[in-house]
């Protein structure tokens, strides 16, 4: 309803028709200080709501993402942070300081100091063919962290279910192109770093924003039908393995002792042939001096040669007997070398 109303003047003073239309309203109006005090309440909760929704906390293993009608705007750490409220801006925090894993071929049913799992239903994922066309159950898991949270989001539709789809892939692929005893005993450390890369690169080629931080495998085994067979097959390899280290060590026994005894006689040849050598090339110049003493004293010569030879034969004789021809019995001779001889023969 309209209602006449004419400014106080200039001048100062209240206007004395200002009186009059307040009685006006309080008499068509007799809940106007009721509504004006709902009204006080809904302006208190209109405030509180938007100051509610002006703010928003992010976590210490978190980073927070902030739309801006539903577009991403920019990326705040932890703390405390302000945004425009009705709904113009959303956050969305995401736990990037956290270590998630995801489990291939069973699930941890329990963790705590005695972990169970269980391994039923979940044969599609270990389940693999070796590069020797051998079955195995290959049991492994895969830890990640979200390294960008604005990919993990944004650039992949499921970042889980790309993880456990390209995990099993790359798995796959490495143990179809291996040996299952490579798989099983001998290069597992090595197939799981090579699974770890692999992996890596996919991610990064299909901008997950995930980082991998360890790939290990839990347990590689045949099948439980064929388990007995392939422990006999290992037994049988363990074996021949051993058989051939056996005869590997006595080879390496017997032949450097029989080099060490050929060159040990080889040697004692050449020495006796060295000193065979030496002794008659001194034998033959000790000739020749002979020879040249001879031919400059030849009397000389011949009664030295003469009495180094009776005195070697004497030497060597036990008793000498001394002959003459025209006696005809023997010489009496004093023994006065027997002492000498027995004792030369003691001696000997």
């Amino acid at each position: 309803m309209p209602m006449d109303w004419t400014p106080p003047p200039r001048g100062g003073g209240q206007n004395p028709d200002i009186n009059n239309v307040l009685k006006e309203v309080k008499q068509k109006f007799p809940d106007f200080k009721k509504a004006r005090g709902l009204f006080l309440i809904i302006l208190i909760v209109a405030a509180l709501g938007l100051g509610s929704t002006a703010y928003f906390t992010v976590g210490p293993e978190e980073t927070g993402l902030v739309l801006r009608l539903g577009r991403y705007n920019r990326q705040v750490g932890p703390g405390l942070h302000f945004k425009l409220p009705m709904g113009l801006e959303q956050a969305i925090t995401v736990k990037t300081g956290r270590v998630f894993k995801e489990e291939f071929g069973f699930r941890g049913t329990s963790p705590g100091v005695r972990s169970r799992f269980s391994s039923r239903g979940y044969a599609e994922e270990s389940l693999m063919l070796s590069g020797d066309l051998n079955v195995l159950e290959v049991k492994w898991i895969v830890q990640y962290k979200v390294r960008d949270p604005r990919k993990w989001l944004f650039e992949i539709k499921d970042g889980v279910a790309a993880i456990r789809d390209l995990s099993e892939a790359v798995m796959r692929s490495i143990v179809g192109n291996s040996y299952s005893d490579e798989v099983i005993t001998l290069s597992r450390v090595e197939i799981a770093i090579q699974a770890q890369k692999k992996l890596q690169k996919l991610l990064d080629t299909y901008q997950t924003g995930v980082q991998v931080v360890t790939v290990k495998l839990q347990d590689v085994n045949p099948p439980a039908p064929v388990q007995p067979a392939f422990n006999e097959v290992n037994e049988a390899r363990q074996q021949k393995e051993r058989m051939i280290n056996e005869a590997q060590e006595a080879y390496n026994r017997a032949i450097p002792q029989a080099k060490g005894e050929g060159q040990r006689v080889v040697t004692e040849a050449e020495g006796f042939a060295t000193e065979r050598v030496n002794r008659a090339t001194g034998e033959a110049k000790r000739f020749d001096k002979v020879l040249q003493a001879y031919l400059l004293a030849k009397d000389v010569t011949k009664r030295r040669l003469y009495l180094e030879a009776m005195q070697e034969m004497i030497h060597n004789a036990g008793r000498v007997f001394v002959l003459d021809g025209d006696v005809k019995g023997l010489l009496p001779l004093l023994d006065l070398g027997k002492g000498k001889a027995a004792q030369r023969e003691v001696t000997k």
